[in-house]
């Protein structure tokens, strides 16, 4: 081999090894949910539920990416991409909340509640709704918003800022500023959740969404841009994800139950769905003793 080629093959090891910065973990992260958006489109549009539900995921993974990175990466663009993506959002979460409503509906245990206690025909609601999530999708406004959000995180006015920010050596390394907001978000998500047997359901959302923020970015962390290692955030990591999916199905039986009620003067002898008290006892003290596992597990 010749010297010029020993001198690449150096170079490519070097950059391979060479640790990424905060720009570039958020960029490499950021790129991954825009890239998930667009493997998800085309089964979307036909009326793929679970890639609804990916896009979702790709869109709160970088909500959680631009959160977590907020100190750096948060300029006037962001905040107008903000306000377009939660018109995107909405109608993908009225989508996904139809799909949820029609699942439950068809479980075995539910089928006959479902049909008398719920009026409306669950599958038309549903239809009528990825009819207009689908008019979304296919819309210049969307396509727009996702050259947009590539356009901002490859060059957005928050770049030059943070090259400024490096040459004053301002900058945190990127192992520190992780170890910090991870801690930092822990700590509030526990003092959040403090009286969670208690939290009435806008509140428990609330916990929920910061629980999911905080688990994308631990697995962000930790497979995107491995800063650290998997193991390392085990033990915070598990609890998070069962408080996050316990507060979630706890959210998606109460929704599920909610078209009930305006049946109830008509049929006062079962308001809500079988087993549904049960059932939600059983999710909320799943949900606490996450929580507790989450409180005593330490820091990051």
């Amino acid at each position: 081999m010749t010297g010029a080629g020993k001198t690449k093959i150096g170079l490519r090891k070097a950059a391979a090894a060479a640790p990424f910065d905060c720009a570039t973990a958020f960029q490499k992260i950021a790129q991954d949910c825009v890239g998930k958006v667009r493997l998800h489109h085309s089964s979307a549009c036909a009326g793929d539920a679970e890639a609804v539900h990916q896009i979702r995921v790709a869109i709160t993974r970088l909500r959680s990416a631009v959160f977590f990175f907020a100190s750096i990466v948060v300029d006037a663009e962001w905040r107008r991409l903000k306000k377009e993506l939660a018109w995107l959002n909405g109608s993908l979460g009225a989508a996904r909340d139809s799909d949820v409503v029609v699942e439950y509906a068809r479980r075995k245990r539910y089928r006959d509640w479902a049909q008398r206690m719920i009026g409306e025909d669950l599958e038309a609601h549903q239809t009528r709704d990825h009819r207009r999530m689908v008019h979304c999708l296919r819309s210049a406004r969307f396509h727009d918003l996702i050259e947009a959000i590539s356009g901002w995180i490859g060059g957005g006015s928050w770049l030059p800022r943070w090259e400024r920010m490096l040459h004053r050596k301002s900058a945190s390394p990127l192992e520190a500023y992780c170890k910090r907001e991870l801690n930092r978000w822990r700590r509030r998500l526990i003092r959040k959740g403090r009286r969670l047997k208690a939290l009435g359901a806008s509140d428990r959302h609330r916990l929920r969404i910061r629980a999911k923020r905080f688990r994308y970015m631990l697995e962000a962390l930790t497979g995107i841009v491995p800063v650290f290692d998997h193991g390392e955030f085990r033990h915070v990591h598990k609890p998070a994800k069962q408080l996050q999916r316990t507060l979630g199905d706890l959210r998606d039986l109460k929704r599920f139950a909610r078209p009930g009620l305006s049946a109830q003067r008509d049929n006062p002898g079962q308001r809500r769905p079988p087993g549904y008290r049960l059932q939600r006892q059983k999710l909320r003290s799943a949900a606490i003793s996450a929580y507790r596992a989450l409180k005593e597990a330490g820091a990051c």
